[in-house]
Protein backbone atom coordinates (compact mmCIF):
# COMPACT_ATOMS: atom_id res chain seq x y z
CA UNK A 1 0.00 0.00 0.00
CA UNK A 2 2.82 2.41 0.88
CA UNK A 3 4.63 1.69 -2.39
CA UNK A 4 1.52 2.67 -4.33
CA UNK A 5 1.33 5.98 -2.48
CA UNK A 6 5.00 6.70 -3.12
CA UNK A 7 4.49 6.18 -6.84
CA UNK A 8 1.47 8.48 -6.77
CA UNK A 9 3.32 11.28 -4.91
CA UNK A 10 7.01 11.47 -5.68
CA UNK A 11 7.44 15.15 -4.93
CA UNK A 12 5.82 17.98 -3.03
CA UNK A 13 5.83 19.93 -6.32
CA UNK A 14 2.89 18.82 -8.44
CA UNK A 15 3.19 17.77 -12.08
CA UNK A 16 1.28 20.81 -13.36
CA UNK A 17 3.62 23.16 -11.47
CA UNK A 18 6.64 21.37 -12.90
CA UNK A 19 5.25 21.60 -16.46
CA UNK A 20 4.60 25.33 -16.09
CA UNK A 21 8.06 25.90 -14.63
CA UNK A 22 9.48 24.13 -17.70
CA UNK A 23 7.33 26.39 -19.90
CA UNK A 24 8.85 29.47 -18.28
CA UNK A 25 12.44 28.21 -18.47
CA UNK A 26 12.78 27.88 -14.70
CA UNK A 27 12.97 24.10 -14.21
CA UNK A 28 16.61 22.95 -14.58
CA UNK A 29 18.07 20.39 -16.98
CA UNK A 30 15.47 20.75 -19.73
CA UNK A 31 16.36 20.90 -23.41
CA UNK A 32 14.09 23.86 -24.19
CA UNK A 33 15.15 26.11 -21.31
CA UNK A 34 17.04 28.62 -23.48
CA UNK A 35 14.23 28.81 -26.05
CA UNK A 36 11.68 29.47 -23.28
CA UNK A 37 13.82 32.22 -21.78
CA UNK A 38 14.22 33.96 -25.13
CA UNK A 39 10.53 33.56 -26.00
CA UNK A 40 9.23 35.04 -22.74
CA UNK A 41 11.82 37.81 -22.65
CA UNK A 42 10.87 38.98 -26.14
CA UNK A 43 7.10 38.43 -25.91
CA UNK A 44 6.66 40.14 -22.53
CA UNK A 45 8.87 43.05 -23.59
CA UNK A 46 6.81 43.53 -26.78
CA UNK A 47 3.53 43.44 -24.85
CA UNK A 48 4.90 45.97 -22.36
CA UNK A 49 5.88 48.23 -25.26
CA UNK A 50 2.38 47.97 -26.80
CA UNK A 51 0.86 48.86 -23.43
CA UNK A 52 3.18 51.85 -23.23
CA UNK A 53 2.12 52.92 -26.72
CA UNK A 54 -1.54 52.74 -25.67
CA UNK A 55 -0.86 54.83 -22.57
CA UNK A 56 0.86 57.49 -24.69
CA UNK A 57 -1.88 57.51 -27.31
CA UNK A 58 -4.74 57.74 -24.77
CA UNK A 59 -3.10 59.77 -22.02
CA UNK A 60 -5.47 62.70 -22.55
CA UNK A 61 -8.50 60.53 -23.25
CA UNK A 62 -11.78 61.15 -21.48
CA UNK A 63 -12.26 57.41 -20.81
CA UNK A 64 -10.33 57.15 -17.58
CA UNK A 65 -11.50 53.55 -17.05
CA UNK A 66 -9.67 52.26 -20.14
CA UNK A 67 -6.56 54.21 -19.21
CA UNK A 68 -6.45 52.78 -15.68
CA UNK A 69 -7.30 49.33 -17.00
CA UNK A 70 -4.28 49.55 -19.30
CA UNK A 71 -2.11 50.72 -16.40
CA UNK A 72 -3.20 47.77 -14.24
CA UNK A 73 -2.33 45.19 -16.92
CA UNK A 74 0.92 47.04 -17.60
CA UNK A 75 1.88 46.69 -13.93
CA UNK A 76 0.79 43.03 -13.97
CA UNK A 77 2.96 42.12 -16.97
CA UNK A 78 5.90 44.06 -15.56
CA UNK A 79 5.55 42.15 -12.29
CA UNK A 80 5.50 38.81 -14.13
CA UNK A 81 8.61 39.70 -16.15
CA UNK A 82 10.57 40.69 -13.03
CA UNK A 83 9.52 37.53 -11.16
CA UNK A 84 10.70 35.30 -14.00
CA UNK A 85 14.00 37.18 -14.24
CA UNK A 86 14.51 36.78 -10.46
CA UNK A 87 14.12 33.01 -10.82
CA UNK A 88 16.50 32.92 -13.78
CA UNK A 89 19.02 34.98 -11.82
CA UNK A 90 18.77 32.69 -8.77
CA UNK A 91 18.78 29.46 -10.76
CA UNK A 92 21.53 27.89 -8.63
CA UNK A 93 19.55 28.52 -5.45
CA UNK A 94 16.45 26.95 -6.97
CA UNK A 95 18.50 23.95 -8.12
CA UNK A 96 19.81 23.53 -4.55
CA UNK A 97 16.23 23.66 -3.23
CA UNK A 98 15.18 20.89 -5.62
CA UNK A 99 18.19 18.75 -4.66
CA UNK A 100 17.41 19.15 -0.97
CA UNK A 101 13.77 18.17 -1.55
CA UNK A 102 14.85 15.06 -3.47
CA UNK A 103 17.20 14.09 -0.63
CA UNK A 104 14.43 14.55 1.94
CA UNK A 105 12.14 12.24 -0.01
CA UNK A 106 14.86 9.60 -0.32
CA UNK A 107 15.54 9.77 3.42
CA UNK A 108 11.88 9.01 4.15
CA UNK A 109 11.59 5.94 1.92
CA UNK A 110 12.41 3.42 4.67
CA UNK A 111 10.11 4.84 7.33
CA UNK A 112 6.33 4.52 7.01
CA UNK A 113 5.52 7.30 9.48
CA UNK A 114 7.83 9.81 7.84
CA UNK A 115 6.59 8.85 4.39
CA UNK A 116 2.97 9.38 5.43
CA UNK A 117 3.82 12.86 6.66
CA UNK A 118 5.56 13.98 3.47
CA UNK A 119 2.86 12.40 1.31
CA UNK A 120 0.20 14.23 3.31
CA UNK A 121 1.96 17.55 2.65
CA UNK A 122 2.47 16.63 -1.01
CA UNK A 123 -1.23 15.91 -1.51
CA UNK A 124 -2.16 19.19 0.11
CA UNK A 125 0.35 20.97 -2.11
CA UNK A 126 -1.09 19.35 -5.24
CA UNK A 127 -4.65 20.33 -4.31
CA UNK A 128 -3.68 23.93 -3.58
CA UNK A 129 -1.59 24.19 -6.77
CA UNK A 130 -4.46 22.93 -8.92
CA UNK A 131 -6.85 25.36 -7.21
CA UNK A 132 -4.50 28.32 -7.79
CA UNK A 133 -3.99 27.54 -11.48
CA UNK A 134 -7.73 26.96 -11.96
CA UNK A 135 -8.61 30.25 -10.27
CA UNK A 136 -6.15 32.16 -12.45
CA UNK A 137 -7.65 30.56 -15.55
CA UNK A 138 -11.21 31.40 -14.51
CA UNK A 139 -10.19 34.98 -13.67
CA UNK A 140 -8.75 35.45 -17.16
CA UNK A 141 -11.90 34.04 -18.77
CA UNK A 142 -14.06 36.45 -16.77
CA UNK A 143 -11.67 39.25 -17.69
CA UNK A 144 -11.82 38.69 -21.45
CA UNK A 145 -14.93 36.69 -22.30
CA UNK A 146 -17.15 39.72 -22.87
CA UNK A 147 -14.74 41.12 -25.45
CA UNK A 148 -14.74 37.84 -27.36
CA UNK A 149 -18.53 37.54 -27.30
CA UNK A 150 -19.08 41.15 -28.41
CA UNK A 151 -20.17 41.53 -32.03
CA UNK A 152 -17.78 44.17 -33.38
CA UNK A 153 -18.17 45.69 -36.83
CA UNK A 154 -14.62 45.87 -38.18
CA UNK A 155 -15.69 48.06 -41.12
CA UNK A 156 -16.89 50.82 -38.77
CA UNK A 157 -13.92 53.18 -38.56
CA UNK A 158 -15.69 55.53 -36.14
CA UNK A 159 -15.20 53.18 -33.19
CA UNK A 160 -12.09 51.91 -31.50
CA UNK A 161 -11.74 48.15 -31.94
CA UNK A 162 -11.82 46.56 -28.47
CA UNK A 163 -9.10 44.15 -27.34
CA UNK A 164 -8.90 41.85 -24.33
CA UNK A 165 -6.23 44.07 -22.82
CA UNK A 166 -5.49 47.67 -23.75
CA UNK A 167 -2.68 47.68 -26.30
CA UNK A 168 -1.75 49.67 -29.39
CA UNK A 169 -1.02 47.18 -32.19
CA UNK A 170 1.48 48.19 -34.89
CA UNK A 171 -0.84 46.97 -37.69
CA UNK A 172 -4.44 47.50 -38.80
CA UNK A 173 -7.12 44.81 -38.48
CA UNK A 174 -9.11 44.78 -41.72
CA UNK A 175 -11.16 41.55 -41.64
CA UNK A 176 -13.39 39.82 -39.14
CA UNK A 177 -11.37 36.60 -39.30
CA UNK A 178 -8.17 38.49 -38.59
CA UNK A 179 -9.82 40.21 -35.61
CA UNK A 180 -11.01 36.86 -34.24
CA UNK A 181 -7.52 35.41 -34.66
CA UNK A 182 -5.94 38.34 -32.80
CA UNK A 183 -8.44 37.98 -29.93
CA UNK A 184 -7.71 34.26 -29.62
CA UNK A 185 -3.96 34.92 -29.51
CA UNK A 186 -4.50 37.61 -26.89
CA UNK A 187 -6.61 35.26 -24.76
CA UNK A 188 -4.07 32.43 -25.00
CA UNK A 189 -1.23 34.79 -24.16
CA UNK A 190 -3.14 36.24 -21.20
CA UNK A 191 -3.98 32.77 -19.86
CA UNK A 192 -0.35 31.64 -20.13
CA UNK A 193 0.85 34.83 -18.41
CA UNK A 194 -1.74 34.33 -15.67
CA UNK A 195 -0.46 30.79 -15.22
CA UNK A 196 3.02 32.27 -14.76
CA UNK A 197 1.78 34.43 -11.90
CA UNK A 198 -0.06 31.46 -10.40
CA UNK A 199 2.75 28.93 -10.69
CA UNK A 200 5.20 31.12 -8.75
CA UNK A 201 2.64 31.38 -5.95
CA UNK A 202 1.90 27.64 -6.11
CA UNK A 203 5.62 26.88 -5.91
CA UNK A 204 5.90 28.98 -2.74
CA UNK A 205 3.04 26.98 -1.21
CA UNK A 206 4.75 23.69 -2.17
CA UNK A 207 8.10 24.73 -0.69
CA UNK A 208 6.47 25.97 2.51
CA UNK A 209 4.49 22.76 2.94
CA UNK A 210 7.67 20.75 2.36
CA UNK A 211 9.30 22.63 5.24
CA UNK A 212 6.22 21.87 7.34
CA UNK A 213 6.54 18.16 6.57
CA UNK A 214 10.21 18.13 7.59
CA UNK A 215 9.39 19.94 10.84
CA UNK A 216 6.72 17.29 11.55
CA UNK A 217 9.36 14.60 11.09
CA UNK A 218 11.72 16.48 13.43
CA UNK A 219 8.89 16.70 15.95
CA UNK A 220 8.52 12.90 15.83
CA UNK A 221 12.25 12.42 16.41
CA UNK A 222 12.17 14.71 19.43
CA UNK A 223 9.18 12.83 20.81
CA UNK A 224 10.95 9.48 20.39
CA UNK A 225 14.13 10.54 22.22
CA UNK A 226 12.94 8.96 25.47
CA UNK A 227 12.67 5.52 23.83
CA UNK A 228 16.38 5.19 23.03
CA UNK A 229 17.75 1.93 24.45
CA UNK A 230 21.31 3.09 25.16
CA UNK A 231 23.30 6.26 25.65
CA UNK A 232 25.11 5.81 22.32
CA UNK A 233 21.86 5.44 20.39
CA UNK A 234 20.48 8.42 22.27
CA UNK A 235 23.50 10.54 21.31
CA UNK A 236 23.22 9.48 17.66
CA UNK A 237 19.56 10.47 17.65
CA UNK A 238 20.38 13.89 19.14
CA UNK A 239 23.03 14.47 16.44
CA UNK A 240 20.55 13.43 13.78
CA UNK A 241 17.99 15.89 15.16
CA UNK A 242 20.51 18.74 15.09
CA UNK A 243 21.50 17.95 11.50
CA UNK A 244 17.85 17.83 10.43
CA UNK A 245 17.13 21.13 12.18
CA UNK A 246 20.10 22.77 10.50
CA UNK A 247 19.01 21.42 7.12
CA UNK A 248 15.52 22.88 7.62
CA UNK A 249 17.06 26.25 8.49
CA UNK A 250 19.25 26.26 5.35
CA UNK A 251 16.30 25.21 3.20
CA UNK A 252 14.15 28.04 4.58
CA UNK A 253 16.97 30.54 4.04
CA UNK A 254 17.14 29.49 0.38
CA UNK A 255 13.39 30.04 0.02
CA UNK A 256 13.82 33.44 1.67
CA UNK A 257 16.64 34.37 -0.73
CA UNK A 258 14.56 33.26 -3.71
CA UNK A 259 11.37 35.04 -2.71
CA UNK A 260 12.33 38.09 -0.65
CA UNK A 261 12.69 40.46 -3.63
CA UNK A 262 9.63 38.91 -5.26
CA UNK A 263 7.67 39.58 -2.06
CA UNK A 264 8.85 43.21 -2.04
CA UNK A 265 7.80 43.61 -5.67
CA UNK A 266 4.55 41.81 -4.91
CA UNK A 267 3.50 44.13 -2.11
CA UNK A 268 4.60 47.37 -3.73
CA UNK A 269 2.74 46.45 -6.91
CA UNK A 270 -0.24 45.10 -4.97
CA UNK A 271 -0.72 48.42 -3.20
CA UNK A 272 -0.70 50.10 -6.61
CA UNK A 273 -3.01 47.48 -8.11
CA UNK A 274 -5.51 47.65 -5.26
CA UNK A 275 -5.66 51.43 -5.55
CA UNK A 276 -6.08 51.27 -9.34
CA UNK A 277 -8.67 48.49 -9.21
CA UNK A 278 -10.54 50.21 -6.41
CA UNK A 279 -10.66 53.32 -8.58
CA UNK A 280 -11.92 51.24 -11.52
CA UNK A 281 -14.70 49.69 -9.42
CA UNK A 282 -15.90 53.09 -8.20
CA UNK A 283 -15.79 54.70 -11.65
CA UNK A 284 -17.59 51.74 -13.21
CA UNK A 285 -20.67 52.05 -10.96
CA UNK A 286 -22.22 54.90 -12.98
CA UNK A 287 -21.13 53.49 -16.34
CA UNK A 288 -23.70 52.07 -18.80
CA UNK A 289 -21.47 48.96 -19.15
CA UNK A 290 -21.09 48.62 -15.40
CA UNK A 291 -21.62 44.83 -15.26
CA UNK A 292 -18.95 44.10 -17.83
CA UNK A 293 -16.44 46.48 -16.29
CA UNK A 294 -17.11 45.31 -12.74
CA UNK A 295 -16.62 41.69 -13.85
CA UNK A 296 -13.21 42.59 -15.34
CA UNK A 297 -12.19 44.57 -12.26
CA UNK A 298 -13.34 42.04 -9.66
CA UNK A 299 -11.66 39.10 -11.40
CA UNK A 300 -8.35 40.97 -11.44
CA UNK A 301 -8.91 42.26 -7.89
CA UNK A 302 -9.54 38.75 -6.53
CA UNK A 303 -6.37 37.35 -8.07
CA UNK A 304 -4.31 40.29 -6.78
CA UNK A 305 -5.59 39.77 -3.23
CA UNK A 306 -5.07 36.01 -3.50
CA UNK A 307 -1.39 36.55 -4.31
CA UNK A 308 -0.95 38.77 -1.27
CA UNK A 309 -2.75 36.24 0.94
CA UNK A 310 -0.62 33.32 -0.28
CA UNK A 311 2.63 35.13 0.52
CA UNK A 312 1.40 36.24 3.95
CA UNK A 313 -0.02 32.81 4.81
CA UNK A 314 3.25 31.11 3.81
CA UNK A 315 5.15 33.40 6.17
CA UNK A 316 2.63 32.83 8.98
CA UNK A 317 2.80 29.05 8.43
CA UNK A 318 6.59 29.00 8.80
CA UNK A 319 6.47 31.16 11.94
CA UNK A 320 3.96 28.85 13.62
CA UNK A 321 5.74 25.69 12.52
CA UNK A 322 9.12 26.88 13.80
CA UNK A 323 7.61 27.36 17.26
CA UNK A 324 6.67 23.66 17.29
CA UNK A 325 10.35 22.66 17.33
CA UNK A 326 11.04 24.44 20.61
CA UNK A 327 7.86 23.12 22.20
CA UNK A 328 8.67 19.55 21.14
CA UNK A 329 12.22 19.80 22.51
CA UNK A 330 10.90 21.11 25.83
CA UNK A 331 8.24 18.37 26.01
CA UNK A 332 10.80 15.61 25.41
CA UNK A 333 12.25 13.53 28.26
CA UNK A 334 15.18 15.90 28.82
CA UNK A 335 15.13 15.18 32.56
CA UNK A 336 16.27 11.59 31.88
CA UNK A 337 19.23 12.68 29.73
CA UNK A 338 22.84 13.14 30.66
CA UNK A 339 23.89 16.75 31.40
CA UNK A 340 25.83 17.21 28.15
CA UNK A 341 22.82 15.95 26.12
CA UNK A 342 20.58 18.39 27.99
CA UNK A 343 22.84 21.24 26.96
CA UNK A 344 22.56 20.18 23.34
CA UNK A 345 18.78 20.10 23.63
CA UNK A 346 18.90 23.55 25.22
CA UNK A 347 20.73 24.83 22.15
CA UNK A 348 17.95 23.44 19.95
CA UNK A 349 15.36 25.27 22.04
CA UNK A 350 17.34 28.52 21.87
CA UNK A 351 17.83 28.23 18.10
CA UNK A 352 14.13 27.53 17.53
CA UNK A 353 13.28 30.82 19.26
CA UNK A 354 14.72 32.57 16.19
CA UNK A 355 11.71 31.83 14.06
CA UNK A 356 11.77 30.71 10.45
CA UNK A 357 10.39 33.62 8.47
CA UNK A 358 9.87 35.00 4.98
CA UNK A 359 10.43 38.72 4.61
CA UNK A 360 9.41 41.54 2.29
CA UNK A 361 12.77 42.61 0.91
CA UNK A 362 14.45 41.98 4.31
CA UNK A 363 12.35 44.87 5.67
CA UNK A 364 9.45 43.16 7.46
CA UNK A 365 8.12 39.66 8.07
CA UNK A 366 5.32 38.15 6.04
CA UNK A 367 2.36 37.29 8.25
CA UNK A 368 -1.42 37.35 8.29
CA UNK A 369 -1.21 40.53 10.35
CA UNK A 370 0.61 42.13 7.40
CA UNK A 371 -2.15 40.98 5.05
CA UNK A 372 -4.77 42.44 7.38
CA UNK A 373 -3.04 45.82 7.37
CA UNK A 374 -2.96 45.82 3.56
CA UNK A 375 -6.66 44.98 3.31
CA UNK A 376 -7.51 47.67 5.89
CA UNK A 377 -5.60 50.22 3.82
CA UNK A 378 -7.40 49.09 0.67
CA UNK A 379 -10.78 49.30 2.40
CA UNK A 380 -10.00 52.79 3.67
CA UNK A 381 -8.99 53.90 0.18
CA UNK A 382 -12.18 52.57 -1.41
CA UNK A 383 -14.27 54.16 1.36
CA UNK A 384 -12.68 57.54 0.62
CA UNK A 385 -13.38 57.11 -3.09
CA UNK A 386 -17.03 56.26 -2.44
CA UNK A 387 -17.38 59.30 -0.15
CA UNK A 388 -15.91 61.53 -2.85
CA UNK A 389 -18.12 60.10 -5.60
Amino acid sequence: MRATKVVACKSTISRIVKCLLILYGIWPDTSCIMFCKVFWSISLTIIQFWHYQYLLAHFYSNDIFDLMDCLSTFVGYFKLLIKIIVFWWNQQIFNQILRTMAEDWRDCENNDIEMRKVISKAKMSHYVSNAIITLHTVAVLFYGINIILTDVDITDRTIEIPHIFRIELPFDIKTQSMYTFVLIIELIQLIMSSWGMGVINALLVALTLHVGGQIDILHCWLTELEFAKSADIHRINVIKIIQKHQKIIYFTENIETLYTFIALLQFVSNVMMICILGFLVITALDNPNATEKLMRSFSYYSVTNLEAFIFCYAGEYLINKSKVIGYAAYDSAWYDMEPKDRRILLLIILRSQKQLTLTIGKLMDLSLQRFTSIMNSAGSYISVLMAMQ
